[in-house]
């Protein structure tokens, strides 16, 4: 069966009630960035700031006329709204303690965050999350990289897609982790061109919709940098802590800096800092070369009074393990790569464990 059009889409929404003086949905333009692939549907209603509270009804019954359709698996509309300051400009409304997500079957969220792109953040969380999985722990991945998902590939779940009852959608699952990610949703080649207001919506509508299930600790792999996304992210999201990955060279430390004050400065505990692309072991004859430099990372992490928590070399074999979609921890488990993200993710569990996340804002469970 053929999945619905974006025209019989748009047709469908037209019974949909704004709730705002007898216009439907799309006569009032709030209908943006419809995303179509292999029977999943996403797409915004972008409403008026002061009007978002009041619609989950109509974001809810855009949802199910949707989902509805014939050939449509799932849908997953979110709400966004860009809030505006006095002066009519757009304004970030924070992160207060009070607004923060509940995620009440997840015991601890971590997130992976770099300053700059092309760390190897993604190959990171991969390798982390599937770590503390062989450790034991109960673990999803979410991946908030909504411009450059790479999770489906990474964990051998490219071209899945997961499951929805209409209500709750199913996180796919391998190598022990459950993983949700853009990624299921868009083609790999597509870009996804959404606004600041409508990303966050999309993030906070696939972490609040998807059944995770008891989780012991939830690897968010952030989106690279430290822009709107990325504060709004650490202002919402419960985080126990976070984890920065550099490589060791003096401009990737710069950003990672920036990473590091932006968690700071939002009260999220940093677990402490890790050295990608650390050096290089010559395959044939053992020779080290530290193309990057190499220590960059440790002397930074012990500048900003945080962790080190290991430097992972730079190797063929991690990029081809990720490509393959099954994470070197466990493609070749005695490598001294996989024991170094072993060791890691030992290091994280410990904090974890010791009650570092105390120190983390609480979520409120109230209104």
């Amino acid at each position: 069966m053929t999945s619905a059009t974006k025209e019989q889409i748009l047709y469908a929404l037209k019974s949909v009630d704004s709730g705002t003086g007898g216009l439907d949905v799309t006569a009032r333009g709030w209908v943006q960035d419809v995303v179509i692939k292999d029977g999943h549907v996403a797409f915004a209603l972008e409403v008026p700031p002061d009007l978002g509270p009041k619609l989950e009804p109509v974001r809810a019954q855009a949802e199910k006329a949707v989902y509805d359709l014939p050939g449509i698996i799932s849908a997953t509309v979110v709400l966004t709204a860009e809030k505006k300051s006095a002066g009519g400009t757009p304004k970030n409304k924070g992160g207060s303690k009070r607004d923060r997500l509940a995620l009440p079957s997840i015991k601890s969220v971590i997130a992976i965050a770099s300053g700059k792109g092309g760390v190897g953040k993604s190959t990171t969380s991969a390798n982390i999350a599937v770590s503390l999985a062989k450790l034991g722990k109960k673990v999803a991945l979410f991946d908030a990289d909504i411009f450059g998902p790479s999770m489906p590939r990474m964990l051998g779940l490219a071209g899945q897609k997961p499951h929805s009852d209409g209500t709750k959608v199913y996180p796919l699952e391998n190598h022990g982790v459950k993983v949700m990610s853009m990624g299921f949703m868009v083609a790999e080649d597509n870009p996804v061109i959404w606004r600041g207001p409508m990303v966050m919506g999309a993030l906070e509508q696939m972490l609040k919709d998807v059944e995770w299930g008891d989780i012991d600790v939830m690897v968010v792999d952030m989106p690279p940098g430290t822009g709107d996304t990325q504060l709004t992210m650490s202002q919402r999201v419960p985080l126990a802590g976070a984890v920065i990955v550099s490589t060791p060279q003096d401009i990737a430390l710069l950003d990672a800096r920036k990473g590091l004050n932006m968690f700071r400065q939002v009260e999220v505990p940093i677990l402490g800092m890790i050295e990608n692309m650390s050096h290089y072991i010559c395959p044939s004859c053992g020779h080290r070369d530290d193309i990057f430099s190499t220590g960059g990372a440790e002397k930074t992490a012990h500048e900003l009074e945080t962790d080190f928590l290991g430097g992972i070399p730079l190797d063929l074999k991690i990029r081809e393990t990720s490509d393959s979609g099954t994470p070197i921890v466990l493609a070749d488990p005695e490598s001294p790569h996989a024991k170094a993200y072993i060791d890691i993710a030992k290091k994280i569990a410990a904090k974890l464990d010791d009650g570092i996340a105390k120190t983390a804002p609480k979520i409120s469970m109230g209104g």
